[in-house]
């Protein structure tokens, strides 16, 4: 088989190529490293509230069942008992 000669790119073409390859890599790393959005349980309240949706969630800064509930009204939402209240983090 006979090989056809490969078309040489032109500096400028080449730059360009270059440029968007850095840019994409930067983009990639850069979305990659972002931090999740964590759902933590604070141990400093007893009780949390647990959202539904597209925004949902646990939300822990409740002092008492009768505070979250009111809170939770009208949403789609729950409270619930914190298991992690009273343990200290390390």
């Amino acid at each position: 088989m006979r090989r056809l000669p490969r078309r040489r790119l032109s500096r400028t073409q080449r730059r360009v190529k270059v440029r968007a390859l850095i840019i994409s890599a930067v983009l990639v790393l850069g979305l990659t490293t972002l931090p999740a959005q964590a759902q933590t349980y604070d141990p400093a309240y007893p009780v949390c509230l647990q959202s539904y949706g597209p925004q949902g969630g646990i939300s822990c800064r409740f002092a008492s069942m009768a505070q979250c509930k009111a809170v939770a009204s009208g949403r789609s939402a729950q409270c619930v008992t914190n298991p992690y209240y009273g343990k200290r983090r390390r």
